[in-house]
């Protein structure tokens, strides 16, 4: 009996590993340290900021892709949400959100099945309307404006296949 439980655990375990390996996405900033986002030229931040997300583009991809895809994205720049204001006492480490600050990323991506390109591109995401997104603005999730613009992109790109609109 207690043989039993252990294969299967075993055999649970192996299924789980194989099925993450099934779908994939790597990210890779590419020089970050001159990045136009004031906060990718610190170290300290930078590392952070990244780290977060990369575990938000692992999350959309095991939330979206599907057995055997796998996506690869480098991240060529970068632009938070807001922008500091020094010049405010008491405000110069706070990033103030205007609408001509919205959050930007220049990515370059690949989705492929297997061997086969399904989608492929460069392209700056961005989203003017940002202050205007409601999950966003309830949201205590850090980067909560980037995060939500990235995941209506993922989605667009990898789930619907959606070619990037022609500038």
């Amino acid at each position: 009996m207690r043989k039993t439980s252990i294969v299967a655990a075993g055999l649970a375990a192996l299924t789980l590993m194989s099925a993450a390996a099934d779908a994939s996405v790597q990210v890779t900033f590419v020089n970050p340290q001159n990045y136009n986002d004031r906060d990718f030229r610190s170290s300290g931040t930078r590392d952070e900021i990244i780290a977060e997300f990369q575990r938000y583009f692992d999350r959309l991809g095991s939330r979206y892709l599907k057995d055997g895809q796998s996506v690869r994205i480098e991240v060529l720049d970068a632009r938070l949400a807001g922008e500091y204001e020094p010049w405010r006492p008491r405000f110069n480490d706070v990033r103030i959100l205007r609408d001509i600050t919205p959050p930007r990323f220049k990515l370059r991506y690949t989705l492929t099945q297997g061997r086969k390109v399904l989608a492929k591109g460069e392209e700056t995401v961005s989203d003017i309307n940002y202050l205007w997104n409601p999950s966003a603005q309830r949201s205590s999730e850090r980067f909560a404006y980037e995060k939500n613009m990235l995941s209506d992109w993922f989605r667009r790109r990898f789930v619907e296949l959606k070619a990037a609109r022609a500038s």
